[in-house]
């Protein structure tokens, strides 16, 4: 079964803004920038949502224009298992997700939850959703194995397009063997979208005995019928 963790990363500004860290350049070359990060001065916005794949370990980025709701976050899952977990695990029939338990993936949001349901149906993967508790995320991998190594490959740059960040995130590497794939997930993904009441009271999940609120897993509804004792409305 893979095991992936998940999570919004930073998000920064195209444009001549200011930027920590530092870049070599051609001598007599002059990069010249604001000094300061105002989002007026910016000429679009940087949305990056990671998945880091704890087994092979190899990143995921997923980079929008547009805010981190619940839509992009599950849309982003679906991209690295279209892309790459259905292809590196051609037998899987479930899958891990470890998440923090804010932002687009926070355990109390219905479109979160909704959005994941949809998606087990599309690949007819069960999928599983472990938060770590308020106050525990630094514990959760991609802020380790994944999003250091980003920031890294990103310093002292000044963006100017989707696609040139793609282009340096990929750069990331380490000793360890780290690879890294980026894509573009663009697109306007509204924030304040609610979730019909029609749609929670169907909506089925499969909750643990322990820490239920942090732990439960979604079903594709063909084979609702096959856990129909253990599926309860949210």
């Amino acid at each position: 079964m893979p095991v992936v963790s998940i999570d919004g990363k930073k998000k920064e500004f195209l444009g001549s803004l200011y930027r920590e860290g530092k870049l070599w350049v051609m001598q007599g070359e002059e990069l010249v920038r604001w000094d300061h990060d105002f989002p007026f001065l910016a000429t679009g916005k940087v949305t990056p949502f990671g998945i880091y794949d704890l087994k092979l370990n190899t990143g995921f980025m997923a980079i929008g224009n547009s805010s981190e709701t619940s839509e992009f976050a599950v849309n982003s899952i679906g991209m690295w298992w279209n892309w790459r977990g259905r292809y590196d695990y051609p037998g899987a029939t479930q899958l891990l997700v470890l998440s923090d338990c804010g932002g687009g993936c926070s355990y109390r949001t219905h479109l979160f939850k909704q959005e994941l349901q949809k998606l087990a149906n599309r690949t007819g993967l069960t999928i599983r959703i472990a938060h770590y508790p308020p106050g525990c995320s630094k514990w959760n991998r991609i802020e380790h194995r994944l999003f250091p190594h980003i920031t890294r490959s990103l310093q002292g740059t000044v963006f100017e397009t989707h696609e040139q960040v793609a282009a340096l995130m990929e750069r990331a590497k380490t000793e360890t063997g780290l690879k890294v794939k980026a894509y573009l997930n663009l697109g306007e993904y509204a924030t304040g979208t609610k979730v019909g009441e029609e749609y929670l009271a169907k909506m089925p999940a499969i909750y643990d005995a322990e820490l239920p609120d942090f732990n439960y897993s979604f079903v594709p509804e063909a084979h609702w019928n096959n856990w129909s004792d253990h599926l309860s409305l949210n």
